[in-house]
């Protein structure tokens, strides 16, 4: 009969032989891909093994310094080698990353340094004059430079701030095996949302891995991809549905520092990408660059948009020009690590505009107020039930259970779903206009008005009025050379939809308020013309 102390240490064994950690994945990869072409940023390129090698010496390092399971570890960086580096490392040991948005305030990164109680931070040069200032008084103990490579300038930096390529630089490269459960936090991801501070979602090595397989079979993705990562990796979309699967199945990588059409379109052409992940609004920097032409784009076969609603005239237009590739439709948010639902390629014209099926591991239903579901055909709120759920929202008991309710996860988009089972989203709960006691869907107005041939892109959102109570206003970036009126969309929009969602207000624009990650920025927006009918009397 085995002692409790035997039975204890056949049970951890048991556990460790079971577990499916973020830490464990690249180790894998290695083993099946050692001499593969793993990743690649500026003029650096790297096999598996010496990514791993590389992550290794950099879990090293971090435990040499200190850190320990467990810990908050912030990273402050546009993408870059050592972001990836420095996420596979973190994970190794069990600390807890958290990734911050670059173009956040000082008081916002310093809101976010306290309340998750960060006891290190990764930063690229750039940006650690501000965790300096944001993190003053904080107990921040581990300051680690980011992307300071061997042949640099390493001596041009703060003595507070250590190169991670000096840290590591005699580093063991032994896999560090540490006492990590898939149910410990990987991840706390801080939301933009409509607060007045960010929720801090936080993301179990579970939830991320059962994200992967989510989204490596409803992407149709395998490790012969080439892939480009070009949207921040701060934000969870480009983090958890690209570049994480991509090191999961062994394909290949290139990191780009960030989404500036020029340099993806001519990356395309010469590492003959295969696979793109782009938002729509960068799928429309692109489609209007001039180089868009130039290009060699064929070798395209796997294209995604997601983190806002494609307009219908856009997808049809890239359709015709990338002619070799397949599109999907990839939906959620961060909460759910992030994807939920995907249209499938087959399904793009046929279902345009729909958001597709729920994905492998996810459970959608679509509800009312009181949280019964409603038919087919009828509005109500998107809830769902998966592995990919957050734990909840880090120190914020109220929120995390206003969260999950009646058994699900409300998700606070308002949707319909169809006969098939294919969801379409109507709107964020916050984009509803209401217009004369009558809800309006920004979208549905965006989508007329993208019919029109001038216009490059729109975004609709709602004014105070004291007639209307919300007086519906488009806000139009024309294409480049074309002169258009406030009649001209006015009138365009009278002969395709009702009265009452026709825009009251038309205002013209170079260029529309977008975060990193390219999301519209509609909070901005009615911030900026939220006085305009004052202005106009």
């Amino acid at each position: 009969m085995l002692n409790v102390s035997n039975e204890e240490k056949g049970l951890a064994q048991i556990q460790r032989i079971r577990r499916n950690t973020l830490g464990d994945l690249l180790a894998r990869t290695r083993d099946r891909f050692q001499n593969k072409f793993a990743i690649a940023y500026k003029n650096i390129r790297l096999t598996y093994s010496e990514l791993d090698d590389l992550v290794n010496q950099t879990a090293h390092a971090f435990l040499n310094d200190g850190i320990k399971k467990g810990d908050m570890i912030a990273i402050m960086s546009k993408n870059s080698l050592d972001f990836v580096i420095s996420t596979f490392a973190l994970a190794r040991i069990g600390a807890v990353m958290i990734p911050i948005n670059y173009m956040l305030t000082d008081s916002d990164v310093r809101y976010i340094l306290d309340h998750a109680k960060v006891t290190g931070v990764l930063a690229a040069d750039e940006y650690t004059p501000i965790i300096d200032q944001a993190g003053e008084g904080l107990m921040i103990n581990h300051r680690f430079l980011m992307d300071k490579w061997e042949g640099e300038d390493d001596k041009n930096y703060s003595s507070k701030w250590t190169p991670l390529s000096v840290a590591r630089k005699d580093e063991s490269k032994e896999f560090i095996d540490a006492d990590i459960d898939d149910e410990d936090l990987a991840h706390v991801l801080y939301t933009s949302g409509t607060e007045s501070r960010p929720k801090g979602v936080m993301l179990t090595h579970k939830s991320i891995v059962s994200e992967y397989v989510s989204t490596i079979v409803s992407g149709g993705m395998s490790e012969t991809d080439v892939c480009i990562h070009a949207l921040p990796l701060y934000h969870s979309a480009q983090l958890h549905c690209f570049l994480g699967p991509s090191i999961y199945l062994g394909s290949s990588g290139i990191i780009l520092e960030n989404a500036k059409p020029d340099k993806i379109l001519e990356t395309i052409e010469k590492e003959k990408i295969t696979q793109l992940f782009c938002p729509p609004t960068v799928w429309i920097a692109l489609l209007r660059h001039p180089d868009f032409n130039k290009r060699d784009l064929s070798s395209l076969q796997k294209c995604y948009y997601g983190a806002a609603i494609m307009p219908r005239e856009i997808l049809k237009e890239l359709s015709e020009r990338l002619p070799n590739a397949r599109f999907w439709n990839f939906y959620g948010q961060t909460e759910v690590a992030p994807l939920a639902t995907a249209l499938q390629p087959e399904d793009q014209m046929r279902k345009l505009g729909s958001a597709g099926k729920p994905t492998l591991n996810v459970q959608t239903r679509i509800v009312d107020e009181n949280g019964n579901e409603v038919p087919p055909g009828v509005i109500g709120e998107i809830v769902h039930r998966t592995p990919h759920a957050m734990k909840g929202y880090l120190h914020d008991t109220e929120k995390t259970l206003k969260a999950f309710r009646s058994g699900w996860f409300h998700s606070g988009d308002l949707g319909v779903m169809d006969e098939e089972g294919y969801i379409t989203i109507i709107d964020r709960k916050k984009d509803m206009i209401n217009t004369g006691g009558v809800n309006v869907s920004s979208r549905e107005v965006e989508e007329v008005i993208y019919q029109m041939e001038g216009v490059s892109e729109v975004a609709v959102i709602s004014i105070p009025d004291p007639y209307w109570i919300e007086a519906v206003t488009a806000v139009i970036v024309p294409k480049e050379g074309v002169k258009l009126t406030e009649e001209d969309v006015i009138s365009f929009c009278k002969e395709r939809l009702s009265t009452f969602k026709v825009p009251k207000y038309v205002e013209f624009t170079d260029r529309l308020p977008k975060n990193p990650s390219g999301k519209l920025l509609k909070r901005k927006l009615r911030e900026m013309y939220r006085h305009l009918k004052d202005k106009r009397e």
